[in-house]
């Protein structure tokens, strides 16, 4: 019978007479239990660094206003702390709730849901994607005090996409006049449509035009963004406190560059009715081969307007792709774009705003004429 002993000679004889001897089987089980242990250490520490904290390069979020896990992260990076709990009881809350929330503010999202959004999202789950990844965000589905920015009743919202995902549609929904988010658990019937997107090319930042008049004091825009890439859906639950007014724009100018997206400005405007009418400003926001995307700011002239009708021509063979904020026929090479429902009424001093993407090369200007009703 083979017996192991410390004692038994094993392996060459070492100089000076020694030899080395086999290790007992408690030591043997005592090295193989360091190395599992150290092995087991280093692979729980590559799961926490790699998920605990999530993926900064990944995915991404409704940046300004803030969505409420983002804005609970940007505010607050380093966790829970008294002057939170004091400041931003609400984002308190959420950090006590699920630290992970808030370190994965970019992966707020369902796959598989095909545009059945309500569908797959109940009522009083909204801000949480419907209690997605097992409830991690399921505190900013909590009724309260959520801090809240003011915004203008007309601004545009900014999705950072940090992926850059780029979107099949992004919608932006708006509480009802009413709607009291301190009391009220949110509902797909609280909302109404105040701005969206068509296609938009992938890029690390995009800007949405909301438009959401007749509301003040603090109120939830609700953000579905359908990623292109692959079926996700994006939700967010952004608050505000609207105080009325439209953000004032600045018209960058002309630039060209050879990289694969080029931003230019160029605007020509017509107002078919000085008294009781409207005039319409065209830039090109950005541009890649083959392809570019446009908008189109409407301004109401002397008095306030109830709808309006832009119309241009395209003189080089373009053709829209997809546009958003407005309803747009073609006849020929003819545009025709009449307002949304939530974008025909327009103050003096206001503007609404519209958005195409289409194909071919983008000219520095188009002739619009705009009549008002």
């Amino acid at each position: 019978m083979l017996r192991f002993s410390e004692s038994a000679p094993d392996g060459p004889r070492q100089p000076g007479g020694g030899s080395k001897k086999a290790p007992s089987p408690k030591a043997l089980v005592w090295r193989a239990s360091a190395i599992f242990g150290a092995c087991l250490t280093l692979l729980t520490t590559l799961v926490v660094v790699t998920f605990g904290a999530g993926n900064a390069s990944a995915h991404g979020a409704v940046s300004d206003p803030p969505s409420r896990h983002y804005g609970c992260h940007n505010r607050w990076p380093n966790g829970p702390t008294q002057q939170m709990a004091t400041e931003d009881p609400m984002c308190y809350q959420a950090w006590q709730a699920n630290p992970s929330a808030m370190y994965n503010w970019n992966g707020l999202f369902r796959e598989g849901v095909a545009g059945n959004h309500q569908g797959a999202i109940p009522d009083g789950q909204l801000c949480s994607g419907g209690l997605t990844f097992d409830g991690r965000y399921a505190a900013m589905d909590k009724v309260g005090a959520w801090n809240a920015p003011n915004r203008p009743n007309q601004f545009t919202m900014n999705l950072n996409d940090t992926s850059s995902h780029g979107a099949d549609y992004i919608r932006v929904y708006s509480t009802k006049q009413g709607f009291n988010p301190k009391t009220q658990a949110l509902k797909w019937g609280d909302l109404e449509l105040v701005g969206q997107t068509g296609r938009i090319p992938t890029g690390t930042r995009t800007p949405i035009e909301v438009n959401a008049p007749g509301r003040s004091g603090h109120h939830i825009l609700f953000t579905v963004w359908q990623a292109s890439h692959l079926d996700q859906s994006y939700y967010a639950c952004s608050d505000v406190n609207f105080n009325g007014g439209t953000t004032t724009t600045t018209t960058p100018t002309s630039t060209t560059s050879t990289s694969t997206t080029t931003t230019t400005t160029t605007s020509t405007t017509t107002t078919t009715n000085p008294v009781a009418g409207c005039s319409a400003t065209y830039r090109v926001t950005s541009q890649w081969s083959g392809g570019f995307q446009g908008e189109v700011r409407v301004a109401a002239g002397t008095t306030p307007i109830n709808g309006w009708t832009v119309s241009w021509t395209f003189a080089n063979g373009e053709r829209i792709n997809s546009s958003w904020s407005s309803t747009l026929t073609t006849s020929g090479s003819t545009i025709t774009a009449r307002n949304a429902a939530y974008n025909g009424s327009v103050g003096v001093g206001s503007s609404a705003s519209f958005g195409f993407v289409a194909s071919g090369t983008s000219a520095n200007a188009y002739t619009l004429t705009c009549a008002a009703s």
